[in-house]
């Protein structure tokens, strides 16, 4: 039987990547060309011909500007998640302001789809072993899953050591760690990183974004069938809707290398996300939830 993994899609439009943060602050969005409509329907359009539900983590900024793309998204019954409401890494943010972004994303969201919305994910991945306090406030904020953490190494974001597969944060006195299950007695949140490829002693990135860009499709299928088939996982794949975009605005002043992580084969997204979604079985994060690991949680 095939095994079902996560399609996960993060609804933020190309002027909101962290990738352009100091060409691009919050106060000069309302002035750029949106983009973010016509490149999500894009998206629900493949996933529509193959009868394929996702979980789309919404910005808070597109939602207020746009509040039938949750509403349509959430009535063709795939997941509504949240991204925050501002695209800001963690790190660049205090704690108030963190709890005051992730708590308007969330009201935002559910006052638009009428039902809770139960999952996280953190602009550009960015809660690290540095904002692990992070964790208490999305706890605090009623959110009952995360999927913020990148198992691997990279300038923006990820933890290296952190478990490849779903598990659980879980606090330790002042200190977060991660563990398989979670207790009666103890204070956490189930986590569902991004998934990366292990070879050798190196986690890779093989489930989506840039990478999915820059790789050839075969090398993509053959790491996510290895994840499916050897390793007996569901892999969690993510996208942007931008992605899908080749003639988005060029951002002006932005470095070559933020150009050659955003522009790269933006041509050849929309027909690899295709025959992805013919290789393999998926379905939203919600999902995982309803596992058997999860009926002991708290949250």
């Amino acid at each position: 039987m095939a095994i079902t993994n996560y399609m996960t899609i993060d609804v933020e439009d190309y002027f909101h990547v962290s990738a352009f943060e100091k060409q691009s602050p919050p106060d000069s969005w309302a002035g750029r060309e949106c983009r973010v409509e016509r490149n999500t329907d894009t998206v629900l359009n493949s996933l529509d011909l193959r009868n394929i539900k996702a979980t789309f983590f919404i910005l808070g900024w597109v939602a207020e500007r746009y509040p039938h793309i949750a509403k349509l998204i959430n009535s063709q019954g795939h997941e509504v998640a949240s991204h925050g409401y501002l695209h800001q890494r963690v790190a660049l943010q205090d704690r108030e302001t963190y709890r005051q972004d992730i708590r308007r994303g969330k009201a935002l969201l559910e006052d638009q789809i009428g039902v809770p919305v139960l999952g996280y994910r953190a602009p550009s991945y960015s809660i690290t072993r540095q904002t692990s306090w992070a964790f208490d406030e999305l706890i605090e904020a009623g959110f009952q899953y995360d999927s913020s953490i990148f198992p691997m190494q990279h300038d923006f974001y990820g933890i290296p050591d952190w478990p490849r597969f779903a598990g659980y944060a879980v606090k330790n006195g002042d200190q977060w760690e991660d563990r398989p299950s979670l207790s009666e007695e103890q204070v956490g949140i189930r986590e569902i990183p991004i998934t990366t490829l292990r070879l050798g002693n190196r986690n890779l990135p093989i489930a989506g974004g840039g990478y999915f860009r820059l790789l050839p499709y075969a090398a993509t299928r053959w790491g996510l069938k290895h994840i499916n088939e050897k390793e007996q996982q569901p892999f969690v794949f993510y996208l942007h809707p931008w992605e899908f975009d080749p003639e988005q605005p060029r951002m002006a002043g932005a470095s070559a290398k933020s150009k050659l992580r955003h522009y790269l084969n933006l041509t050849r997204t929309e027909s690899r996300f295709n025959r992805l979604l013919n290789d393999f079985s998926f379905g939203p994060l919600r999902n995982a939830l309803t596992t058997e690991s999860m009926e002991s949680t708290k949250v």
